[in-house]
């Protein structure tokens, strides 16, 4: 493996530093983008990015349909790719009743996508590295189902959807709740005036605890942790800093704000991008976010705790976000309103399939507004049952998926400029647009974060 490397990466260039965005991409468009050169004229997937989400979400999501095949998998942990190799190998065994062995492993993301054969990837890592390995997918001529969200800052954000709309390829976000009916329903409701005018949209989002000092820990000898840091500081090993080393549990990272922003970023894009879908604001953003929130004063977990962060729209609509509502998204209208959530069901879950009538799911303030049908002539939404299937379907129909890359970079954008204001303590006047701060330097710099070397996009 480790000479196979070497010459993939002398094939690529001589230094390792990642590909450019500016300067554009290879146009590589594979023979294989409908997947002709598969049995049955599959779609074949690279599986990059193997922990829990991958497990109990994006790979199930994925091998259930029989248009694609999942031929590969790539871990910097080496027993988590194997993990997986097992898992997906077992699956198409069990399903055929033969013994399978179609699955190829990578250490190296970028071998993966050399790999003509594959026709598109699914990138399940944590959030550091998602702008990251999209980007060089969509250069090396994959398409992409991308966890959310979809950077760790806005400026990649912005590159990520750049480079996609460049290169033709079919990207999706991993915002299921898009291809779930009740938050369809609830946006058509709330586009429909079913609840009079806009006023004020109320975002619940869950919490995360601090946690204590951690010690430093050699690195196991079945983890690349220097690739793993990828752009961010490099910052001494510790279990909780990483992931597990025995199970799949949540993993330490989610917490940590070298690696993402917590649950505004990681709850906050699924319930964002919902509200932005129901207040027609999915290709724009605030023009005003202000609020406050407590961070851990020690510990190894540092992401934000009880918070509420408030924002201004254009047509007057303010957001509210805060750890203090009920996990959901709550439409205030001049003559009523609606409540929508997953219901029930547990954050990893797969989608459920109809949750119309289940109160948890959808409320409102008068009963018959959730029982309203949308007439023809009215405002239908995009609709999509499965979200895993939706791309597969737009992978070969090369039409947009129902979360295309604007719509994921503006509502993480949202998310990351309601973090800033948390820092900052101080409201933020924002730019849709140039998608700039106006007249302040100090918040425009959060906009980016320096990158490590070799891992930068230049």
């Amino acid at each position: 493996m480790a000479s196979s490397r070497r010459d993939f990466m002398m094939t690529a260039g001589k230094a390792v530093v990642l590909s450019s965005i500016a300067g554009g991409f290879p146009a590589i468009v594979p023979s294989s983008v409908l997947g002709s050169r598969s049995p049955g004229n599959r779609i074949n997937i690279g599986a990059i990015g193997n922990g829990r989400i991958s497990r109990v979400h994006d790979l199930p999501g994925i091998w259930k349909h029989d248009a694609a095949r999942i031929m590969a998998a790539c871990d910097l942990d080496s027993r988590r790719v194997e993990d997986a190799r097992t898992l997906v190998n077992g699956h198409y065994g069990d399903k055929t009743g033969k013994k399978y062995d179609g699955v190829t492993t990578y250490s190296d993301y970028r071998e993966l996508l050399a790999n003509k054969d594959i026709d598109a990837v699914v990138i399940s890592t944590p959030d550091h590295w998602h702008a990251i390995i999209a980007i060089h997918a969509v250069e090396a001529g994959k398409d992409v189902y991308l966890q959310k969200p979809a950077s760790l800052t806005i400026a990649e954000g912005r590159a990520l959807s750049d480079v996609v709309h460049r290169s033709g390829r079919i990207f999706q976000i991993g915002s299921q709740q898009r291809s779930s009916p009740q938050f369809r329903y609830a946006a058509e409701l709330v586009r429909n005036g079913r609840i009079g005018r806009l006023q004020t949209v109320q975002i619940g989002l869950p919490g995360d605890p601090s946690g204590d000092v951690e010690p430093d820990m050699p690195v196991p000898k079945n983890l690349n942790y220097d690739m793993w840091l990828g752009s961010t500081p490099v910052v001494p090993y510790t279990e909780k800093r990483v992931h597990p080393q025995s199970g799949y549990d949540r993993p330490g990272w989610l917490r940590c704000e070298q690696f993402g922003a917590g649950m505004i970023t990681g709850w906050g894009a699924h319930h964002i991008d919902s509200a932005h879908w129901a207040m027609g604001t999915e290709y724009t953003g605030p023009l005003e976010v202000w609020g406050s929130a407590v961070f851990p004063a020690k510990g190894l977990w540092d992401v934000h705790g009880p918070f509420r962060t408030e924002a201004l729209y254009a047509d007057g609509v303010g957001m509210i976000v805060s750890g203090d509502f009920t996990n959901g998204i709550r439409f205030e209208g001049t003559e009523g309103w609606i409540f929508v959530s997953r219901g029930n069901e547990s954050v990893t879950a797969s989608d459920p399939v109809a949750k119309l009538q289940d109160s948890q799911a959808l409320a409102a303030s008068d009963p018959r507004i959730i029982k309203s049908v949308i007439g023809p002539d009215e405002i239908h939404l995009y609709e999509s049952k499965d979200h895993h299937g939706n791309w597969l379907d737009c992978i070969r129909s090369r039409q947009q998926p129902i979360a295309p890359v604007e719509v994921a970079h503006r509502a993480c954008s949202a998310c990351l400029i309601h973090h800033m204001a948390m820092k900052l303590k101080r409201k933020l006047y924002w730019d849709p647009a140039t998608e700039r701060f106006k007249n302040d330097d100090e918040a425009n710099t959060l906009r980016s974060r320096p990158q490590r070397s070799p891992y930068i996009l230049t």
